[in-house]
């Protein structure tokens, strides 16, 4: 009998051990991880719900999107992520112990129970405003059901031509048009949209910008390394004709063909091109012979009277060309193979002035050609120092040029002591014209007025690094001389 119940209590004992061994490895564990991001853009999403099939434990995303979970018994599971305004994802994940398993989400929005906004109310400019700016402030109110973010686009259009601008990403009610065309008719319209539903448009309003104002000062202004050019009514209020990312310079208006012809950067080249008063239709006149001297900042070139042609130099040789580019021909060629760096034609259309001179710019002489190319008379036989300035009087019997009487000269051409004169022809005398230039100062780039009864020009120290200032002399009258513009160059009064 003790024998039979010590067998029992062993065969007891041998169940429970067994059991409980079988019960351990039953119970095993591991992780889930992950992120929750957007689609498309793969920002993370906070505050999603993060959950699984069968079920475990329920969890929320944090501000990174991320999201971890522990202790998930072994097993096959699908995982959902949830939030509103996205479609829910499934993912399926198999759980093995002690390892960690690796999830990613990309939602997409849901726009099922979205509402699109409202359409944008415009508000400034009224509609058919006129003599508007041509930088306009534009402005509308925008609102959305569900008070979503909103991105707007400004749809602009004209009357000039087909064309059509769209400025995106626009996060504010207000945005300002700049570089508009004066006198041109624009019509705007603004599109809404909150991400998720389609573009809402607004109505189409229209204004027009004001007319070209009367201007009859050209000139020059350095921005960054370019010369820009400019144009200016009495008054001073100036208007920027040429953009700031080209190098333009030495405007010249005819105002028989109502365009500004100037010079402009071509790659390794310098050439003509025209354009209208207010910067628009710019055309490149010359092509297979740019304009070109001994130094770019002094060359200069001429209409003729109704504006159909212009003269040029390219080195010791002068050009003529059509307003359109055609007829390109050559009139002169210097005989001591000196360059010409400056002309001008006679309103008369019989005479041409040129300015030569040496590799350096010196040696400098004045004389008179007529418009076939035949040689005429002498102004200035070759002197010492630097002369410039060339322009005619209406009559042809006058001409401006500047002389630096110091007669001094250097690798950097520059001048000390730069003063106007007036070449008469009928008697054959040049003489100063008596400016009261300040000491330590040059004048440089004269030209008549269009009555002529005063002449513009650029005064500057003769240290060539200060302000240069476009000042204006009435003819024979001491103490007129008045400053115009500040800061500019090259002037041109038509």
């Amino acid at each position: 009998m003790k024998n039979s119940y010590i067998k029992l209590s062993l065969f007891f004992l041998l169940l429970l051990f067994s059991c409980s061994e079988d019960s351990i490895e039953e119970i095993q564990f591991g992780t889930v991880s992950g992120r929750v991001v957007e689609s498309g853009t793969f920002e993370p999403i906070p505050n999603v719900k993060v959950f699984s099939s069968p079920n475990s434990s329920i969890i929320f995303t944090d501000e990174d999107g991320n999201f971890s979970m522990i202790d998930v018994p072994v097993g096959d599971y699908s995982y959902q992520a949830k939030k509103d305004g996205y479609i829910t994802k499934f993912e399926a994940a198999t759980i093995t112990n002690g390892a960690n398993t690796e999830l990613v989400f990309e939602l997409e929005l849901s726009t099922s129970d979205n509402k699109p906004p409202n359409a944008p109310v415009l508000v400034s400019p009224v509609d058919n405003a006129i003599n508007q700016s041509i930088q306009v402030n534009l402005s509308w109110t925008a609102t959305d059901p569900e008070d979503d973010t909103l991105e707007f686009q400004v749809i602009l259009k004209n009357d000039a031509n087909t064309n059509e601008v769209v400025y995106s990403n626009i996060s504010d009610t207000t945005f300002q048009l700049t570089n508009l065309v004066y006198g041109v008719k624009y019509f705007w319209q603004v599109t809404a949209s909150d991400g998720i539903n389609e573009l809402v448009y607004s109505t189409v309003r229209s204004f027009t910008t004001t007319n070209f104002p009367t201007t009859r000062y050209l000139y020059v202004k350095k921005i960054g390394q370019n010369n820009v050019i400019f144009t200016s009514d009495d008054d001073g209020n100036e208007i920027q004709l040429t953009d700031s990312a080209t190098n333009s310079w030495r405007p010249r208006k005819n105002n028989q063909s109502n365009k500004i012809a100037f010079i402009r950067s071509n790659g390794a080249q310098n050439h003509i091109y025209t354009m209208n008063p207010d910067g628009t239709g710019v055309f490149k006149v010359t092509n297979s012979v740019p304009i070109a001297g001994f130094n770019s900042d002094y060359v200069n070139f001429s209409w003729n009277t109704n504006g159909s042609q212009l003269i040029y130099p390219n080195f010791d040789r002068l050009y003529r060309i059509g307003n359109n580019g055609s007829g390109l021909t050559q009139l002169f060629q210097t005989p001591t193979n000196k360059l010409i760096s400056e002309c001008d034609w006679s309103f008369d259309g019989t005479k041409i002035a040129l300015k030569t001179n040496n590799l350096n710019g010196y040696s400098a002489e004045i004389y008179i050609i007529s418009s076939g190319g035949i040689f005429l008379t002498q102004v200035i036989t070759p002197v010492s120092g630097a002369v410039g300035g060339l322009d005619f009087s209406v009559s042809g019997q006058k001409l401006l040029f500047t002389r630096d009487i110091s007669g001094f000269e250097n690798a950097n051409y520059r001048q000390l002591d730069t003063r106007i004169f007036q070449h008469v022809f009928s008697t054959g005398t040049t003489s100063e014209l008596l400016t009261q230039k300040p000491p330590g100062t040059v004048d440089l780039d004269v030209r008549y007025s269009p009555n002529e009864a005063e002449v513009i020009f650029v005064n500057t120290s003769n240290d060539f690094l200060s302000t240069r200032y476009i000042q204006k002399y009435q003819i024979g009258t001491i103490d007129s001389r008045e400053t115009l513009f500040i800061g500019t160059t090259m002037p041109d009064w038509e």
